[in-house]
């Protein structure tokens, strides 16, 4: 009889048990993720009714391929530019609510007992709710046309994102086994380092290489290259010293850009189903049902935090945000539970040998109970608000709207917002290319220099003359590069409160300029002689050079926002052509019994003729 490796076993036995429980959960119309959780549990090594998997390095082996399409796929769906359209107002909700809740976590572990890393890691588990299951519940419930959930969709992408930055975090911090704020500043920037350089150069690069290559491409290698990509930038990820899912999300955003996106996104997703649900299946197999008994309690007690913290978290950073009572409820209570990334970080911290076992069937437990009853907080939403509007005073109410009012004002454009994120955007973008090929120089071009050229000093004037003329066009960027023009202007003629700052922020990016040269050449050189070098470089860029560099530069600028902007060009047309003729949403306004209008009959004040604004109901 032929030998059959253990793995296959295996997974003819996890893949049969999920199919059968997927189907079951289908038809209770569950979640299938709780199928998958429920599967692991049954098959796993804590439960002996039925055969059990054998070879569980293998399996988790899948579980962690599976982790890597389940973020390239989040990724895809991410998109930066995604990012930079949820505006203010879900970036304020997030970032509050995952530090209430990391906070709020962590303090819950303390006074249940527990270690200093097992409370941060629970802080980071219950802090990121669930895509999967919020976007499954808002279809079911026939709710993902409502404002609401516009909100929620933009605060979860800033949960995502926040997810990959606190796998980081967690990472650095279990490594020395405590919190040091240094290490940590400078964890988070090489994150940020490394997430610009790739990104820029992802951009910049990869919609050339697939256009290239899109006669060849059917189905089949668009996939396989899509993949490939993947793993590589996993590859890197680890090589830079972040995690194999930090490397899978950014290749995701970096295709979301291209022109291929929709089409990577459907070809991946039979792929990241599969793998999905191994890991899933890992998860239920991890869990110890007498752990489970065993600390009933504390999932009892977590499951009252999620539900109550997020719901009151949420609501109150939607408020912050400026978003008006209802809008602020709905949000809060469609986002009160915990799901994928939660499993994620428990499964860092027990790769990692940081965390104690109980806490991951917890955080199974947690998660579970929060799933059934998120589409019941859902619908709750509105009677509740409804309830709370006849209890709160009307002053309050009143005082709630004119801060959300006023609160919309202050975001709006300003000169000086368009300014200081144009000198951010310049600073960071042009910085980091800099940095990056004098790093590349130091560490790879010299060397490889040194080994033809074995005069040291002919090596050193070699490499730095290439170095030189390789960042000049981006240091005459740094420099000299004009700030968006009529804001700009707007500021320098208001002389009293502008000019200062304005010469500060020139003399800024001038002094950043010569320290990167002078980082450059200290490497290489004398101190005394980098810094005259320096100086005398920064005059040539400025003078001598500038027309053919800004003419360099601007192509280079060009190709990328070309290719940054490629996506948004062909659905622009495609949106011409589909659109309907009216783009309804169903939005609550609270009108203020101070209002112009009040008393007015609509028919005198046609909002519909003047605004296209229909009122369906007044209440």
């Amino acid at each position: 009889m032929a030998h059959l490796p253990a793995l296959i076993h295996d997974l003819a036995l996890i893949l049969c048990c999920a199919a059968l429980t997927s189907l079951v959960f289908k038809w209770l119309k569950q979640p299938v993720v709780l199928g998958y959780i429920i599967t692991g549990l049954l098959v796993g090594p804590n439960f002996t009714l039925l055969p059990n998997v054998t070879d569980i390095k293998g399996v988790r082996i899948w579980a962690d391929i599976g982790v890597i399409f389940l973020l390239f796929s989040l990724g895809l769906e991410f998109s930066f530019k995604k990012l930079a359209r949820v505006g203010g107002n879900s970036s304020i909700t997030g970032i509050f609510e995952v530090a209430c809740m990391t906070g709020v976590g962590f303090a819950t572990g303390q006074l249940l007992g527990w270690t200093n890393m097992d409370s941060l890691f629970l802080g980071g588990i219950i802090a990121i709710s669930s895509t999967t299951i919020i976007i499954r519940a808002f279809d079911e419930l026939k709710v993902k046309n409502r404002k609401f959930a516009g909100a929620v969709m933009g605060i979860l992408v800033i949960e995502d994102l926040v997810a990959v930055i606190l796998l980081v975090v967690l990472s650095t911090v279990s490594v020395k086994n405590n919190v040091e704020g240094t290490e940590l500043i400078m964890a988070l920037l090489k994150l940020v380092f490394f997430l610009c350089l790739w990104f820029l150069s992802g951009i910049f690069l990869l919609p050339g290489i697939l256009k290239a290559g899109k006669s060849l491409m059917n189905d089949e290698t668009m996939m396989i290259v899509s993949v490939g990509l993947c793993f590589l930038m996993v590859v890197l990820a680890t090589e830079a010293g972040f995690s194999a899912p930090l490397g899978a999300f950014i290749m995701g955003s970096i295709l979301a850009e291209t022109t291929q996106a929709e089409k990577i996104e459907s070809l991946v997703k039979s792929v990241k189903d599969l793998f999905g649900a191994v890991f899933f299946v890992s998860v239920g197999m991890l869990i110890d049902p007498v752990l489970l008994v065993k600390f009933a309690g504390p999932v009892l007690i977590l499951t009252l935090v999620v539900i109550f913290g997020k719901t009151l978290f949420v609501t109150i950073g939607s408020l912050l945000a400026g978003q008006p009572l209802r809008q602020s409820i709905q949000a809060g209570m469609s986002l009160s539970q915990i799901g994928e990334f939660s499993f994620i970080i428990a499964t860092l911290g027990l790769s990692l040998g940081v965390i104690h076992e109980y806490l991951y069937p917890i955080a199974v437990g947690v998660s579970v109970i929060t799933t059934f009853t998120t589409p019941y907080l859902i619908r709750f939403a509105d009677p509740f608000y409804t309830k709370l509007e006849k209890i709160l005073p009307r002053r309050w109410q009143v005082r709630l709207n004119r801060y959300s009012t006023g609160a919309q004002t202050i975001q709006a454009e300003s000169d000086w917002k368009t300014v200081l994120r144009s000198y951010l955007v310049l600073i960071i973008t042009n910085s980091v290319v800099i940095i990056a090929f004098i790093l590349l120089s130091i560490h790879f071009l010299l060397p490889l220099v040194s080994d033809e050229v074995k005069n040291k000093t002919a090596a050193l004037i070699i490499t730095t003359i290439i170095t030189l003329m390789v960042t000049s066009p981006f240091i005459w960027a740094l420099t000299i590069k004009k700030i968006h023009k009529s804001a700009y202007t707007a500021l320098w003629l208001d002389k009293k409160y502008n000019r200062g700052p304005l010469v500060m922020l020139e003399i800024l990016r001038n002094v950043l300029a010569v320290i990167y040269l002078f980082f450059l050449l200290e490497q290489l050189f004398t101190p005394w002689f980098a810094f005259v070098v320096a100086l005398i470089v920064m005059v040539i860029v400025l003078v001598i050079f500038s027309q053919k560099l800004q003419y360099f530069y601007s192509r280079i600028e060009h190709r990328f926002l070309t290719n940054l902007n490629a996506r948004n060009v062909i659905e622009g047309t495609d949106e011409k052509n589909t659109i309907s003729p009216w783009d309804a949403h169903l939005a609550y306004f609270v009108i203020s019994p101070d209002a112009d209008f009040i008393g007015e009959p609509l028919m005198k004040l046609q909002w519909r003729e003047k605004y296209g604004i229909n009122i369906a109901s007044i209440h």
